[in-house]
Protein backbone atom coordinates (compact mmCIF):
# COMPACT_ATOMS: atom_id res chain seq x y z
CA UNK A 1 0.00 0.00 0.00
CA UNK A 2 1.37 3.40 -0.85
CA UNK A 3 1.99 6.07 2.02
CA UNK A 4 -0.01 9.60 0.38
CA UNK A 5 0.65 13.06 1.36
CA UNK A 6 -1.32 15.26 4.00
CA UNK A 7 -3.48 17.07 0.83
CA UNK A 8 -3.92 13.22 -0.75
CA UNK A 9 -5.30 12.31 3.08
CA UNK A 10 -7.12 15.12 3.57
CA UNK A 11 -8.90 15.17 0.45
CA UNK A 12 -9.75 11.59 0.91
CA UNK A 13 -11.49 12.26 4.50
CA UNK A 14 -13.25 15.29 3.28
CA UNK A 15 -14.70 13.36 0.47
CA UNK A 16 -15.76 10.30 2.80
CA UNK A 17 -17.81 12.66 4.79
CA UNK A 18 -19.33 13.77 1.83
CA UNK A 19 -20.42 10.12 1.30
CA UNK A 20 -18.55 9.47 -1.73
CA UNK A 21 -17.74 5.58 -2.45
CA UNK A 22 -14.30 4.74 -2.44
CA UNK A 23 -13.91 3.10 -6.25
CA UNK A 24 -15.48 6.91 -7.14
CA UNK A 25 -12.67 8.21 -4.72
CA UNK A 26 -9.73 6.20 -6.25
CA UNK A 27 -10.95 6.95 -9.66
CA UNK A 28 -10.96 10.58 -9.14
CA UNK A 29 -8.17 10.84 -7.66
CA UNK A 30 -5.79 7.91 -9.40
CA UNK A 31 -5.53 5.89 -6.13
CA UNK A 32 -5.72 2.40 -5.44
CA UNK A 33 -8.94 1.12 -3.74
CA UNK A 34 -6.96 -0.78 -1.54
CA UNK A 35 -4.78 2.39 -0.82
CA UNK A 36 -8.46 4.25 -0.09
CA UNK A 37 -10.36 1.78 1.68
CA UNK A 38 -6.81 2.02 4.05
CA UNK A 39 -7.71 5.23 5.03
CA UNK A 40 -11.32 4.71 5.10
CA UNK A 41 -10.71 2.35 7.64
CA UNK A 42 -8.41 4.86 9.96
CA UNK A 43 -10.77 7.46 9.32
CA UNK A 44 -13.40 5.32 10.92
CA UNK A 45 -11.51 4.47 13.59
CA UNK A 46 -10.74 7.74 14.73
CA UNK A 47 -13.94 9.10 14.36
CA UNK A 48 -13.49 11.59 11.63
CA UNK A 49 -16.36 10.06 9.20
CA UNK A 50 -18.88 10.88 12.15
CA UNK A 51 -20.50 14.00 10.98
CA UNK A 52 -21.53 15.45 14.47
CA UNK A 53 -17.63 16.45 14.85
CA UNK A 54 -16.11 19.20 13.25
CA UNK A 55 -14.28 18.42 10.49
CA UNK A 56 -10.20 17.84 11.07
CA UNK A 57 -8.01 19.97 10.65
CA UNK A 58 -4.67 19.22 8.12
CA UNK A 59 -2.46 19.11 11.82
CA UNK A 60 -4.81 17.12 13.28
CA UNK A 61 -5.03 14.37 10.58
CA UNK A 62 -0.95 14.82 10.38
CA UNK A 63 -0.17 14.29 13.73
CA UNK A 64 -2.23 10.96 14.02
CA UNK A 65 -1.69 9.43 9.72
CA UNK A 66 2.14 10.50 10.39
CA UNK A 67 3.86 12.18 7.01
CA UNK A 68 4.68 10.81 4.27
CA UNK A 69 7.76 8.64 3.76
CA UNK A 70 10.00 10.79 1.78
CA UNK A 71 11.59 9.62 -1.19
CA UNK A 72 14.53 7.40 -1.92
CA UNK A 73 17.68 9.19 -2.30
CA UNK A 74 19.43 7.13 -5.35
CA UNK A 75 23.05 7.94 -5.65
CA UNK A 76 23.76 8.42 -9.41
CA UNK A 77 27.01 5.92 -10.84
CA UNK A 78 28.42 9.42 -12.01
CA UNK A 79 28.88 10.54 -8.40
CA UNK A 80 32.67 9.31 -8.15
CA UNK A 81 33.61 11.21 -11.23
CA UNK A 82 31.81 14.27 -9.99
CA UNK A 83 35.32 16.72 -10.19
CA UNK A 84 36.29 15.16 -13.76
CA UNK A 85 32.91 16.27 -14.96
CA UNK A 86 32.98 19.80 -13.40
CA UNK A 87 36.85 20.09 -15.03
CA UNK A 88 35.05 18.92 -18.29
CA UNK A 89 32.56 21.36 -18.23
CA UNK A 90 34.60 24.05 -17.38
CA UNK A 91 36.36 23.27 -20.55
CA UNK A 92 32.95 23.21 -22.13
CA UNK A 93 33.05 19.92 -23.14
CA UNK A 94 30.00 18.01 -24.91
CA UNK A 95 28.27 15.76 -23.07
CA UNK A 96 28.51 13.18 -25.41
CA UNK A 97 32.22 14.04 -25.54
CA UNK A 98 31.94 13.64 -21.10
CA UNK A 99 30.75 10.15 -21.09
CA UNK A 100 32.75 8.69 -24.22
CA UNK A 101 35.83 10.07 -21.85
CA UNK A 102 34.61 8.52 -18.82
CA UNK A 103 34.05 5.20 -20.34
CA UNK A 104 37.49 5.39 -22.36
CA UNK A 105 39.84 6.90 -19.76
CA UNK A 106 38.28 6.42 -16.42
CA UNK A 107 36.50 2.49 -16.82
CA UNK A 108 32.75 4.21 -15.80
CA UNK A 109 30.31 1.77 -17.17
CA UNK A 110 27.10 3.73 -17.05
CA UNK A 111 24.78 5.06 -20.05
CA UNK A 112 24.69 8.82 -21.53
CA UNK A 113 21.25 9.11 -19.87
CA UNK A 114 23.13 9.25 -16.71
CA UNK A 115 25.97 11.15 -17.51
CA UNK A 116 23.21 13.68 -19.24
CA UNK A 117 21.19 13.78 -15.64
CA UNK A 118 24.06 14.22 -13.29
CA UNK A 119 25.30 16.80 -15.54
CA UNK A 120 21.79 18.59 -15.88
CA UNK A 121 22.01 18.13 -11.63
CA UNK A 122 24.95 20.31 -11.64
CA UNK A 123 24.03 22.81 -14.28
CA UNK A 124 20.54 23.25 -14.05
CA UNK A 125 18.91 24.66 -16.91
CA UNK A 126 17.89 28.72 -16.28
CA UNK A 127 14.20 29.11 -16.97
CA UNK A 128 13.51 31.25 -20.14
CA UNK A 129 11.54 34.38 -19.01
CA UNK A 130 9.11 35.97 -21.37
CA UNK A 131 8.47 39.42 -21.10
CA UNK A 132 4.55 40.31 -22.07
CA UNK A 133 3.87 44.04 -23.15
CA UNK A 134 -0.07 44.89 -22.61
CA UNK A 135 -1.04 47.41 -25.02
CA UNK A 136 -4.71 49.04 -25.29
CA UNK A 137 -6.79 48.63 -28.37
CA UNK A 138 -5.82 51.18 -31.60
CA UNK A 139 -2.51 51.72 -29.69
CA UNK A 140 0.57 49.87 -31.09
CA UNK A 141 1.00 47.74 -34.73
CA UNK A 142 4.18 45.94 -35.11
CA UNK A 143 5.17 45.19 -39.03
CA UNK A 144 7.32 42.86 -39.98
CA UNK A 145 8.69 42.40 -44.40
CA UNK A 146 10.81 39.56 -45.22
CA UNK A 147 11.83 36.94 -47.44
CA UNK A 148 9.35 34.02 -48.02
CA UNK A 149 11.25 32.29 -50.76
CA UNK A 150 10.37 32.79 -54.98
CA UNK A 151 7.23 32.12 -56.13
CA UNK A 152 6.39 32.67 -60.27
CA UNK A 153 5.70 36.32 -61.32
CA UNK A 154 2.25 35.99 -63.67
CA UNK A 155 3.54 39.22 -66.03
CA UNK A 156 6.89 36.94 -67.40
CA UNK A 157 6.06 33.87 -66.66
CA UNK A 158 9.51 33.80 -64.39
CA UNK A 159 10.27 32.83 -60.63
CA UNK A 160 10.89 36.26 -58.74
CA UNK A 161 12.03 36.52 -55.15
CA UNK A 162 8.82 37.07 -53.36
CA UNK A 163 8.95 39.51 -49.77
CA UNK A 164 5.69 38.87 -47.22
CA UNK A 165 4.28 42.38 -45.67
CA UNK A 166 2.70 41.35 -42.09
CA UNK A 167 1.44 44.00 -39.78
CA UNK A 168 -0.11 42.72 -36.32
CA UNK A 169 -2.23 44.63 -34.31
CA UNK A 170 -0.96 44.22 -30.70
CA UNK A 171 -3.95 44.35 -28.55
CA UNK A 172 -6.32 42.03 -30.74
CA UNK A 173 -3.58 40.12 -32.69
CA UNK A 174 -5.20 41.20 -35.68
CA UNK A 175 -3.56 40.90 -38.82
CA UNK A 176 -2.55 41.84 -42.31
CA UNK A 177 -0.09 39.53 -45.02
CA UNK A 178 0.49 40.45 -48.32
CA UNK A 179 2.79 39.14 -51.19
CA UNK A 180 4.95 41.33 -53.16
CA UNK A 181 7.71 41.08 -55.13
CA UNK A 182 9.94 43.53 -54.04
CA UNK A 183 11.00 45.70 -51.09
CA UNK A 184 11.41 49.10 -52.32
CA UNK A 185 9.70 52.17 -50.47
CA UNK A 186 6.76 52.83 -52.69
CA UNK A 187 5.68 48.75 -52.03
CA UNK A 188 5.95 49.29 -48.61
CA UNK A 189 4.11 52.27 -48.32
CA UNK A 190 1.51 50.95 -50.14
CA UNK A 191 1.51 47.84 -48.32
CA UNK A 192 0.61 50.00 -45.25
CA UNK A 193 -2.18 52.06 -46.90
CA UNK A 194 -4.02 48.90 -47.98
CA UNK A 195 -3.59 47.27 -44.52
CA UNK A 196 -5.21 50.40 -42.62
CA UNK A 197 -8.13 49.97 -45.41
CA UNK A 198 -8.43 46.53 -44.41
CA UNK A 199 -8.93 47.51 -40.24
CA UNK A 200 -10.84 50.16 -41.09
CA UNK A 201 -8.21 53.24 -39.16
CA UNK A 202 -4.63 53.74 -38.27
CA UNK A 203 -3.11 53.20 -35.11
CA UNK A 204 -1.42 55.85 -32.90
CA UNK A 205 1.84 53.70 -32.65
CA UNK A 206 3.72 51.63 -35.26
CA UNK A 207 6.71 49.60 -34.54
CA UNK A 208 8.57 48.67 -37.64
CA UNK A 209 11.74 45.64 -38.24
CA UNK A 210 15.21 47.23 -39.50
CA UNK A 211 13.88 46.96 -43.21
CA UNK A 212 16.18 49.16 -45.58
CA UNK A 213 12.68 50.62 -46.70
CA UNK A 214 12.12 52.24 -43.11
CA UNK A 215 15.52 52.22 -41.30
CA UNK A 216 18.64 54.14 -42.77
CA UNK A 217 20.73 52.81 -40.54
CA UNK A 218 19.78 50.25 -37.46
CA UNK A 219 21.25 51.18 -34.39
CA UNK A 220 19.77 50.14 -30.74
CA UNK A 221 20.27 53.77 -28.93
CA UNK A 222 18.87 55.89 -32.25
CA UNK A 223 18.31 54.39 -35.36
CA UNK A 224 17.59 56.13 -38.48
CA UNK A 225 14.36 56.04 -40.05
CA UNK A 226 13.40 57.35 -43.86
CA UNK A 227 11.62 60.72 -42.33
CA UNK A 228 10.42 62.27 -45.30
CA UNK A 229 9.33 59.05 -46.86
CA UNK A 230 7.37 57.93 -43.61
CA UNK A 231 6.17 61.80 -43.29
CA UNK A 232 4.30 61.41 -46.59
CA UNK A 233 3.23 57.33 -45.68
CA UNK A 234 1.35 57.95 -42.07
CA UNK A 235 -1.70 60.49 -40.69
CA UNK A 236 -0.74 61.31 -37.33
CA UNK A 237 0.82 57.98 -36.18
CA UNK A 238 4.35 57.68 -34.40
CA UNK A 239 6.24 55.49 -36.08
CA UNK A 240 9.71 53.49 -34.09
CA UNK A 241 12.04 50.58 -34.32
CA UNK A 242 12.30 47.07 -32.90
CA UNK A 243 14.21 49.59 -30.09
CA UNK A 244 11.01 52.12 -29.27
CA UNK A 245 12.95 55.24 -30.08
CA UNK A 246 9.78 57.18 -31.57
CA UNK A 247 9.43 59.92 -33.97
CA UNK A 248 6.69 62.26 -34.31
CA UNK A 249 6.09 62.85 -37.94
CA UNK A 250 4.96 67.11 -39.06
CA UNK A 251 1.34 66.74 -39.80
CA UNK A 252 2.47 69.94 -42.50
CA UNK A 253 4.41 67.90 -44.20
CA UNK A 254 1.43 65.93 -45.84
CA UNK A 255 -1.02 68.89 -47.24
Amino acid sequence: MERLNLNSVCDIVYRLRRGQSERAIAKDLGHSRHTVRHYHYLAREKGYLDLHRAVPEPEELLREFGPAPSAPVVVSSVEPYRAVVEDLLKAKVEMTTIHSRLVREHGYRGSYSSVKRFVRRLRPRTPEVCLRIETPPGREAQVDFGGVGKIRDHATGKLRQAYCFVITLSYSRHQYAELVLDQKMETWIGCHRRAFEFFGGVPEEIVIDNLKAAVLKADLENPTLSVPALARSTTAIRVTSGSRRFWKPDLTARR
